[in-house]
């Protein structure tokens, strides 16, 4: 009775800890935040100055003082400190903190497949100290699987590419288990630094890492397009140390991206090599899912399908698919204690 009446105070929440962007779902809420996985800290007094969309909006303007972090990549926590703080202000926003104490959330939080015990760990004590009351920790393409309602515990076939900020986790899912699967770190973020790179060795342009991801998204693709798109590329001039802009246009952007979207294919391409044919008779027929914010890039669809001769199609919102799926744990506490990692690593003690 006294579980019942601290449930009714209680928010409990999913999280999805991006190297781009953090959600959260709030129990019966849905999706309460979804900002960058940005951090401005005032390095003289050691405060937090801003966090997420306020904090995007500082980088590449600070005084030196000022250092702007993202505290994770590749999906890993790299600086636990400013991990920590930034989860206290996320859950900040979504607690009561009139009832603190009985109020401390559940926790569903999705990780890399690829995570090492000792990240596993980092993870969970982040948002312990942040103020949760407990921490379940769910490999990501099965929190995005079961978001797209993918049937996770039939005897079939599920395939699914997630393509984040940080990693593109690749994996095969049947009877409620992953049976095959590879996690790379190229994705988003990759794609970013493959237009600055773009820039700078073809044009002599240094452009920030801000327009490069707006270029991707105005004008990236996977695929020839039907009409050819432009935008303007703004930088410094490596020659004369002068601003200057260019016009880019959807090939170039295309030949930018080329290296990495042949790696993420030649991995899908390997996964199903290693795949049981059971499972491949299954994927042949009901296709591969993609999720992630990768899954936006124009024609990428397109261009796996061609690779593999296998039908490819995006999720309905693939950015927010990772969160919504950790969310319908919250209401499934038999399928998340089947799932969760952190339930194998209790058994394993």
């Amino acid at each position: 009775m006294f579980q019942n009446f601290i449930s009714r105070f209680r928010k409990d929440l999913a999280i999805d800890l991006g190297t781009a962007n953090t959600l959260v779902y709030v129990r019966g809420q849905g999706i309460v935040i979804n900002e960058p996985s940005v951090v401005a800290v005032n390095t003289k007094t050691e405060q937090i100055l801003a966090v997420g969309n306020e904090a995007k909006d500082m980088v590449g303007k600070t005084p030196p003082h000022i250092l702007t972090a993202r505290p994770l990549t590749g999906g890993i926590i790299s600086d636990f400190e400013v991990t920590e703080k930034m989860l206290g202000y996320f859950l900040d926003k979504v607690g009561d903190k009139s009832l603190s104490f009985i109020s401390r959330p559940k926790v569903v939080v999705g990780v890399p497949m690829n995570i090492t015990e000792v990240e596993r760990k980092a993870v969970s004590d982040a948002i312990m100290n942040a103020g949760a009351r407990e921490v379940w920790l769910v490999e990501e393409p099965m929190a995005s699987a079961i978001g797209s309602r993918m049937p996770i515990k039939e005897a079939m076939g599920n395939f699914i590419v997630d393509i984040g900020g940080g990693t593109c986790e690749i994996a095969i899912i049947s009877l409620g288990g992953i049976v095959n699967w590879k996690s790379i770190k190229i994705a988003g973020d990759e794609f970013n630094h493959n237009i600055v790179q773009y820039a700078r060795d073809v044009f002599n342009l240094l452009v920030g890492e801000r327009q490069a991801e707006d270029i991707k998204i105005k004008v990236g693709s996977a695929v020839e397009l039907g009409e050819m798109m432009q935008f303007p590329m703004r930088g410094r001039d490596l020659v004369t140390g002068l601003p200057k802009e260019i016009m880019i246009n959807d090939a170039q952007v295309r030949d930018a991206l080329s290296r990495s979207l042949r790696t993420i294919v030649d991995q899908i391409k390997g996964t199903l090599e290693t795949t049981p044919p059971e499972l491949i008779s299954d994927i042949h027929e009901r296709g591969i899912l993609l999720t992630g914010g990768g899954a936006l890039l124009r024609g990428i669809d397109g261009l796996i399908s061609r690779a593999t001769e296998i039908p490819v199609r995006i999720t309905d919102d693939p950015l927010t698919a990772m969160v919504r799926g950790a969310g319908l744990l919250l209401e499934d506490d038999e399928l998340l204690r089947e799932i969760s990692i952190t339930s194998r690593d209790n058994a394993n003690r």
